[in-house]
């Protein structure tokens, strides 16, 4: 194939602005705070979680209270009318008096039991509340933090995606200028060889592989033509020949 060297020198270009869209697809992906909202995002999972066992508790707990409470109260109105019926004398059988100052004593040590356990849910109850809240607190700082972190990643995306665009832009019209044969070459190589399809001979060396010439491969394209599209036989990219080749 051949092509004129200032064609190929354009294929340079290109092959310039393509690993430079490389590095910018690479640093859209590797963004860290693409990492930080990741582990940020299963922090905010994890206090969520326990947030919802936490309200979970304290729901469980305000009912409990409430029948306790009621248990409570049902005991203390049944005390109360058999404390009446003894007051108003309407008992006159012994063994009905007995029965019913037996079960008011009855009443009064269960109503001290309920109203332990009133206590007791209370307890519990406050100490959901209190983990309630700090979860609250907490789940909203990390919130707070995911919405710095979108943030700034978003304003780093709009840059790269700014600068990409342009890079693209620039790639079609130097890419246009170049012969169609040479450019699909080009296309074919650099899928090949990961992204590189041409590279520079530098001092003797091809800045594709990083590999210095043979002197029996110096010497062929020393003899070739100037228009003559020569490929490195180490990484078969194309080569292209510059002041700076040592030739």
């Amino acid at each position: 194939m051949n092509a004129a060297p200032a064609d190929q020198i354009r294929l340079l270009d290109v092959q310039n602005l393509d690993v430079r869209l490389q590095q910018l697809a690479h640093k859209r992906k590797s963004l860290p705070e693409h990492a930080e909202i990741e582990s940020l995002t299963k922090d905010h999972t994890q206090l969520r979680d326990l947030l919802v066992a936490a309200q979970t508790e304290e729901s469980d707990c305000a009912r409990e209270q409430t029948k306790a409470e009621q248990d409570v109260d049902q005991v203390r109105q049944r005390a109360a009318r058999d404390q009446k019926r003894l007051d108003s004398g309407a008992v006159s059988s012994p063994k009905d008096l007995e029965n019913l100052q037996h079960e008011i004593v009855s009443l009064a040590r269960r109503q001290g039991d309920l109203e332990d356990i009133v206590l007791e849910i209370m307890e519990r109850r406050e100490s959901a509340q209190g983990r309630v809240a700090e979860l609250t607190d907490r789940v909203a700082s990390v919130q707070a933090k995911i919405d710095d972190a979108v943030a700034r990643r978003d304003a780093a995306l709009g840059e790269i995606d700014g600068e990409t665009a342009s890079v693209t832009r620039e790639r079609e019209v130097v890419a246009g200028s170049v012969p169609a044969d040479l450019l699909k070459l080009y296309e074919k190589l650099r899928e090949q060889q990961g992204g590189v399809g041409a590279a520079k001979l530098y001092a003797r060396t091809c800045q594709g592989c990083r590999q210095e010439l043979a002197i029996t491969e110096l010497n062929e394209i020393r003899q070739a033509a100037p228009d003559t599209v020569v490929r490195c036989e180490n990484c078969r990219r194309i080569l292209v020949r510059t002041s700076e080749s040592g030739l």
